[in-house]
């Protein structure tokens, strides 16, 4: 069994059972009071495996130290503590199927939940592996929570074993990176790295630096209410005008559900209100800054149709960017990308970048001039009931977070 597979598995198991769901409606940092247990946990334990400078910041990212034994780049390691809003995530009852035997796997506390390889071949591939999914109830929290057992796990092995050459290494644990409020204008400061990883992706061998570019849209829709017994030619409804911008805008292409590869989509996320006023939330998503703008263009084209339809009615589209594709910058500097393909190539797994459908922490990072690609977890079918990961996996990604710790410290 490798060295690392009991601790992940239980450290996992540990920090998934903890409520850490971020909040997009709360204005806080972190969103949600209930991020403080994990953070407040990781500092308690960071403190007692000895690491320096254990800080929590205000804005409520744990950060760290590793000091190095020899020169060379100072590396961040990060990952984020908070689950995805998305889908029940209290009272997670995280459980251990040890030694996967290939079969459909099912739920006890929802007997109709199955996860099958025939539906998700990555999980067939695993056989004989420890499979950690959720009771059926709530997603797991592996996104991200792997990737703190990970980190954490690299950095008990590093502070434990001086032998091992390495530069000083920076581990942080940040909130809120499921509602795009993850990495604070002080971090990258208060980091003080050359470059750094998240460890918040999927496969066994993903390395991820090309992302999404991200905006977020509030449509409001204010109508006239009155009474509807004198409402004739009076009342003008939002929840009809609202429900008119939805159908509108393409159904059949354009949406999450019919568009992957490089392809990007407007995907309305959150309805809610009364005939007296509505708001619609959206994301919009797409691989290059044009097509991004095409789409906000699309969504404030949509809202102004309606709007022309009604003019009594009152409706405004905000849109604010959230992330951009690291990309960007990275193109300009693949010294971290290189490093963690060395790294991979030791190891013997084969390498995976394929561009990821979403963003990290990292993109914002990149963006604010710390290059930081994102690596592998093996989290899997994240943000719901069927989310599940290998601890195999995750003592790949920890051999491969120690591997780039001692290549950084070889000249050359």
């Amino acid at each position: 069994m490798h060295p690392f597979h009991q601790e992940l598995k239980s450290r996992l198991v540990r920090y998934c059972a903890i409520d850490s769901q971020s909040d997009m409606d709360s204005p806080g940092a972190p969103s949600t009071a209930c991020q403080h247990d994990m953070l407040d946990l990781l500092v308690t334990e960071l403190t007692e495996i000895g690491a320096a400078d254990v800080t929590k910041t205000p804005y409520g990212t744990v950060i760290a130290t590793i000091p190095g034994t020899v020169s060379g780049p100072t590396i961040g390691f990060l990952a984020h503590v908070d689950t995805a809003p998305q889908f029940n995530a209290t009272g997670v009852k995280p459980r251990v199927i040890e030694g996967y035997n290939g079969g459909a796997i099912t739920y006890p506390d929802d007997p109709d939940l199955v996860l099958s390889p025939d539906a998700f071949p990555y999980l067939a591939g695993k056989v004989g592996e420890d499979i950690v999914t959720a009771s059926g109830l709530t997603l797991l929290g592996a996104d991200d929570k792997a990737g703190v057992a990970i980190v954490m796990t690299a950095a008990r092995h590093l502070l434990e074993t001086p032998e091992i050459k390495r530069p000083t290494i920076r581990v942080a644990f940040t909130p809120d990176e499921e509602i795009g409020r993850g990495v604070d204008p002080n971090l990258p400061a208060d980091l003080g790295v050359d470059f750094a990883y998240t460890f918040d992706g999927g496969e066994l061998g993903e390395i991820t630096y090309e992302t999404f570019s991200a905006d977020f849209a509030v449509v409001t829709v204010t109508g006239v209410s009155i009474h509807p017994g004198t409402a004739k030619d009076k009342l003008v409804n939002a929840i009809h005008l609202a429900s008119k911008i939805v159908d509108t805008l393409p159904q059949v292409t354009l949406t999450p559900e019919t568009t992957d590869g490089t392809e990007g989509f407007i995907h309305a996320v959150d309805m809610k209100g009364s005939a007296d006023q509505m708001e619609l939330r959206f994301i919009l998503r797409d691989f290059e800054l044009e097509g991004l703008k095409a789409k906000g263009a699309l969504l404030r084209q949509v809202c102004d149709t309606i709007a022309a339809t009604e003019p009594r009615a009152r409706i405004t589209c905000t849109i604010t960017p959230q992330y951009r594709n690291m990309r960007y910058w990275l193109e300009n500097d693949m010294t971290p990308v290189e490093l963690a393909r060395t790294a991979l190539a030791d190891l013997g797994i084969p390498e995976q970048s394929v561009p990821i459908r979403g963003g990290t922490d990292g993109s914002r990072l990149t963006e604010m001039g710390v290059p930081c690609p994102n690596l592998f977890t093996g989290m899997q079918n994240v943000h719901g009931p069927l989310e599940w990961v290998s601890v195999q996996d995750m003592t790949r990604a920890t051999d491969l977070c120690l591997r780039i710790a001692e290549r950084a410290a070889q000249p050359g």
